[in-house]
């Protein structure tokens, strides 16, 4: 049997200090729940003392169940001359109440001596004595080795017996760093060599990507016997980014032969890429390897014409296998595998050989090419292939609506005020409501207008409203792309609208929220 490598994300704590990224807590608690719907072993929730976002993660990732991943905590060892009892730092740890702890510790003792300004033998008390409390206290550890590498060149000795402190305080994985991403393949692969003849216990590999060489480092570590490897999704993070687990999972299943992921969900790769760069609100990299729009984009003649032949010639693994797929660039001549996929996750009947199936992918093609994406719009991708099968209901009809934003004087919030008609069936309903926003009015009318006939809408929830600029070079006249996360007390769903009009863009997306509740509890009943 392949031997099991545990992958560790930290797309939610490394991740989110990457430059232009900010994950609001829906946006953590959505990222949590698709990572451990592939089958991600640990994810790392964030630092519960650092901000008062990263506490709320832990308090409410307790009303979900996890089927795969394990939620860590991160945080540091003590400060110096503080027990860990009174450490504020480690309380919060023990608040976020998690099995398992991640804690990071110096190693290098350039740093113990100028970030922690203590001695190298308080260093290690205090790595010892913080592990063995949160151990005590029924956690159980990793241990994150900051700087290892660099440590261990810079003093060897010192370096390993810092180790030696985590394993003494209780630690049960310990994770060696390359914290400042300078390292090359051949010098990791060296240091834990000499990291393994004395020392036993298992360990992973943590590393950053400024010399363009995390995912080499990474891969050649678990060569050297490293059973964890931390990343994140997208290689995002501080400075250039930590490992990318897009690539080092592939690369660890499917050319090094490791067990990692099932070969269903390794196929939902691309997808979950996607989804978490919108909602970092990011275009995703066309050049990222794998996964992104070009990984298997073919332009040259020489090349179009040899994968027309054999697409081994130029493609160094199967796209269906990460769940991307082949792009002839002069003309597209694939995507139904795509199309087949969804419609079976939506439980919609398509026949391989229904026509139906290219008119919903040249639809798909359209609304791109206008700025849809529906990564993180699952709701209004299903909505549309049931529209094109003739299976989706109207369940309303729009007669008008009006949106009112009035800024009276300066110093005073503005009003926002909507008013819609509609009509359903034979009845037409006008009505008005304030919001707090533009938006805010607008789903609040419609809300109000609809209700009364469709009264399960009272359990709909907006969670989440993020806006993507379409077309910057275009100013204020640029056209925008409107993503909302709504949910009642079964689901959440995400929908898109588009628009040159922001309000026009968000009433898409409203509707489309509104109209998959509808069409899902219609699915429900036909069920029953």
């Amino acid at each position: 049997m392949a031997e099991k490598i545990i992958i560790y994300d930290t797309t939610l704590r490394d991740g989110s200090q990457g430059e232009d990224i900010s994950f609001t807590l829906e946006d953590k608690l959505r990222i949590a729940v698709k990572l451990d719907e592939i089958g991600i072993d640990f994810i790392e929730g964030g630092w519960p003392g650092s901000n008062p976002k990263d506490m709320h993660f832990f308090k409410e990732i307790t009303n979900y169940r996890f089927s795969n991943a394990k939620i860590s905590a991160f945080g540091s060892t003590t400060r110096p001359g503080i027990e860990p009892a009174k450490d504020e730092n480690v309380k919060f740890l023990l608040k976020a109440n998690t099995e398992w702890v991640t804690i990071v510790g110096k190693t290098w003792d350039f740093h113990v001596k100028e970030a922690l300004r203590t001695t190298l033998d308080e260093n290690l008390k205090i790595i010892e004595s913080t592990i063995k409390y949160l151990v005590k206290a029924g956690r159980k550890v990793i241990y994150d080795a900051e700087h290892f590498f660099d440590g261990y060149k810079a003093n060897q000795e010192y370096a390993l017996k810092t180790i030696e402190a985590s394993i003494n305080g209780g630690a049960e994985i310990v994770c060696l760093c390359d914290t400042n991403g300078g390292n090359i393949p051949s010098t990791i692969a060296k240091i834990i060599k000499d990291f393994k003849k004395r020392f036993s216990i298992p360990f992973g590999i943590h590393a950053h990507n400024d010399s363009e060489l995390a995912v080499a480092n990474s891969l050649v570590a678990v060569e050297n016997g490293a059973i964890q490897v931390q990343g994140t999704f997208n290689g995002f993070g501080e400075r250039c980014g930590n490992a990318n687990l897009c690539s080092i999972i592939p690369n660890l299943q499917l050319k090094m032969g490791k067990k990692v992921l099932s070969e269903d969900n390794l196929k939902k790769l691309r997808n979950v890429s996607r989804f978490i760069f919108e909602l970092a609100n990011l275009t995703p990299a066309k050049n990222q390897p794998f996964v992104g729009d070009s990984a298997f984009a073919h332009k040259g003649g020489i090349h179009v014409s040899a994968i027309n032949r054999n697409p081994g010639t130029y493609e160094h693994i199967q796209p269906e296998l990460v769940g991307n797929h082949r792009r002839i660039l002069v003309s597209d001549l694939s995507g139904k595998s795509s199309i087949y996929f969804k419609a079976k996750e939506f439980n919609i009947d398509i026949d391989t050989k229904d026509p139906v199936a290219k008119e919903i992918l040249n639809k798909i093609k359209e609304l791109e090419m206008q700025g849809y994406q529906f990564e993180g719009a699952e709701a209004s991708f299903e909505l549309l292939m049931a529209e094109i099968m003739g299976q989706r209901r109207k369940y309303f009809e729009l007669m008008g609506f009006r949106v009112i934003d009035e800024k009276r004087k300066e110093g005073e919030m503005p009003i926002a005020e909507a008013t819609v008609m509609i009509k359903v069936g034979g009845s037409i309903e006008h009505t008005a409501a304030v919001g707090n926003g533009p938006v805010n009015a607008l789903d609040n009318a419609l809300r109000k207008a609809l209700e009364r006939f469709y009264p399960e809408l009272k359990e709909v929830k907006l969670y989440d409203y993020k806006v993507r600029v379409l077309g910057s070079d275009k100013g204020t006249g640029a056209g925008v792309r409107v993503l909302i996360e709504s949910g009642d007390r079964e689901e959440k769903w995400g929908t898109v609208g588009v628009s040159q009009n922001i309000i026009e863009a968000s009433y898409q997306a409203l509707v489309d929220s509104i109209e998959y509740k509808l069409y899902k509890e219609h699915k429900k009943r036909r069920r029953t």
